[in-house]
Parts: C-alpha cells; structure tokens; sequence
C-alpha cells in the first residue's frame, strides 16, 4: 500500500517525519558527525524556523522525545562504562 501526504509519496519514516514536519527532521536533531560550527548554524536556523512557526515547537518536541526513547539504551549502556577521573 502507497502512502501521501498531499502529492508527496511517503518511502519510509524519514519521508514521512521531513513531510509532516515541513524540514529534514536532522535539523532538529542533528548529526553525530556535525561540527561545533554546523551546529550552531543549525539551532539558529532551527530558532528562526520556530519563530516564525512557533506551532511547530509540539511536533518538534515529540520527534525529539521519540528520538531519545529509540536511542536511551545506547545512552545509558555507554555513560555505564565510564569511570570517575579524580584529581
């Protein structure tokens, strides 16, 4: 079965996340290979995109919780294996 949203033919989530959305959802969430400057320049484009929509702040939101609860085991499995420096 095909899925759309309006003309735009839905492939897989990402499609489907960038059309909801109106914006590539790595916008919002970003890259692990990003610089410190792509970064910045990626939250500014981000708040500026809020500003002028700030309804979109609630999709954002669970995009980004919805993120976090696919990847918390990676997060919480990697901070495990760390240990304290002390001085």
């Amino acid at each position: 079965m095909r899925s759309y949203i309006g003309t735009h033919e839905v492939l897989d989530n990402i499609d489907y996340l960038e059309l909801s959305l109106g914006t590539d959802p790595e916008l919002w969430l970003g890259s692990a290979e990003e610089s410190a400057e792509e970064r910045a320049a990626r939250m500014d484009a981000g708040d500026d995109i809020l500003a002028d929509d700030p309804e979109l702040a609630t999709p954002v939101a669970i995009l980004t919780a919805l993120a976090i609860e696919k990847h918390i085991h990676q997060l919480t499995t990697a901070r495990r294996g760390r240990t304290a420096v002390t001085q």
